[in-house]
């Protein structure tokens, strides 16, 4: 199968410890340019030094939340993909830290089809986590358990509301060069 029209040859990079995943990956992901890291220093690095057009980041093994805010800071829209992180915190300080998706690593079978559609979205201007929400938000409710959402009940109601989080939307927002150009 092609790979989506808003994904050819976009750049791409992807950080995670396990080889068998960057290799899926990039199979997947066949006719964008995906660039691959295994380790915290060598993604801090690219992030720094290169331009991407989408960055997927483990959670475990690499850093990745902390690797979030550096691409957030470069403005670089970020996927976060984990397994073994898959729980209501880290998916709750990924919105916060402003990545536009959560997934998990049982989609990567779909992930082309999941990222383009994100990514669509998120250059639109539509609230991603709306998208993912409504693709993956039963997944979630299995796997977190009933009544996940009740610690942080305040938040979720608001964020199922708007499904946007004022606190990662400016993050991104002032790394955006077309923002900052304007002088907003």
């Amino acid at each position: 199968m092609a790979l989506d029209p808003v994904l050819r040859g976009k750049r791409i990079l992807v950080v995670d410890d396990e080889e068998d995943i960057l290799e899926t990956i990039e199979e997947v992901l066949a006719g964008a340019r995906v660039e691959k890291a295994r380790d915290y220093e060598t993604a801090s690095r690219r992030i720094r030094e290169e331009p991407f057009d989408l960055a997927i980041l483990d959670i475990m093994g690499v850093n990745g939340l902390k690797l979030l805010e550096e691409t957030v800071a470069r403005g670089i829209p970020t996927v976060m993909l984990t397994a073994h992180a898959i729980r209501p915190e880290t998916l709750l300080e990924s919105i916060r830290k402003g990545a536009i998706s959560y997934l998990p690593k049982e989609t990567l079978a779909e992930l082309d089809t999941l990222l383009a559609q994100l990514l669509s979205a998120h250059e639109r201007g539509e609230p991603t986590w709306k998208l993912l929400f409504e693709r993956l938000g039963d997944f979630f409710d299995q796997r977190f358990g009933p009544g996940w959402k009740d610690k942080d009940r305040e938040f979720w109601s608001s964020f199922s509301r708007t499904y946007q989080i004022s606190r990662g939307i400016q993050e991104r927002l002032k790394h955006d060069p077309r923002i900052r150009e304007r002088g907003i």
